[in-house]
């Protein structure tokens, strides 16, 4: 019953966090802590569904003019591999609770605060790469895509205007949740029985979002919600 119950969330995931070019991992997280999807089952779910999001977002914004080749290729050209490696590296089940709760806390943050830097600046090769390279193991060990950490950073930095942090934070996530997929399959993968209904409603809020994020729609109380949902899984996994 659990498992239908998470359909909402996770339409709702998929469409909040695709309209600022995220793939909604750790919305998908979230949702299953909530809902007491077991630890084992939770990373595979939430990169699939990021895979499906992930390739819908990156293809809108690709179009949209929003990706930039100099500002990806560093970042990802790190953290593909060190993504692998994380998947392919099983946490005991309370470490990976609690890693998953600092993530959505941060996740939390970044949805409450918002970003509004445009400075342009060139990055760093040997900075981007070494950014990348932790980005990505860390994606890889908690199931995520890793564009939660990234697009603050384009933005803090000044790396990237807010439309292309999203376009570039689309294909970051599609690369790094394949790679980090990839690595989980080297082991036995427990997926919940009902993960294709999942999927499907993730592509719908994929489209709805993405597009929404193309128009430059507002979501600021939704974002806060959702914020606050993600405090909540935190504090579930990491207390309970």
């Amino acid at each position: 019953m659990a498992d239908v119950a998470l359909v909402p969330c996770i339409f709702a995931a998929a469409v909040l966090y695709s309209s600022v070019g995220h793939a909604g991992a750790s919305g998908y997280l979230a949702a299953m802590a909530l809902f007491g999807i077991a630890p084992e089952s939770m990373r595979p779910a939430a990169l699939t569904l990021n895979i499906l999001v992930a390739a819908i977002a990156t293809f809108q914004y690709y179009r949209a003019g929003c990706f930039v080749w100099r500002v990806f290729w560093p970042f990802a050209l790190a953290s593909v591999p060190l993504a692998f490696l994380g998947g392919a590296m099983a946490l005991p089940g309370a470490i990976y609770k609690r890693a998953v709760g600092l993530v959505l806390l941060f996740a939390a943050y970044r949805l409450f605060r918002g970003s509004s830097v445009e400075v342009r600046r060139r990055i760093s090769v040997p900075v981007g790469l070494g950014c990348g390279a932790g980005i990505g193991l860390l994606s890889g060990l908690t199931g995520t895509g890793g564009g939660i950490f990234l697009s603050p950073l384009l933005l803090f930095m000044g790396w990237a205007q807010v439309k292309e942090s999203a376009g570039v934070s689309a294909a970051f996530i599609l690369v790094n949740s394949i790679a980090g997929t990839l690595g989980l399959l080297t082991k036995p993968v427990t997926l919940p029985t009902t993960l294709p209904y999942w999927a499907v409603v993730a592509i719908v809020g994929g489209l709805v979002g993405s597009e929404l994020g193309r128009r430059q729609l507002g979501h600021r109380t939704l974002r806060s919600l959702l914020a606050l949902v993600l405090v909540i899984a935190a504090g579930k996994l990491m207390l309970g």
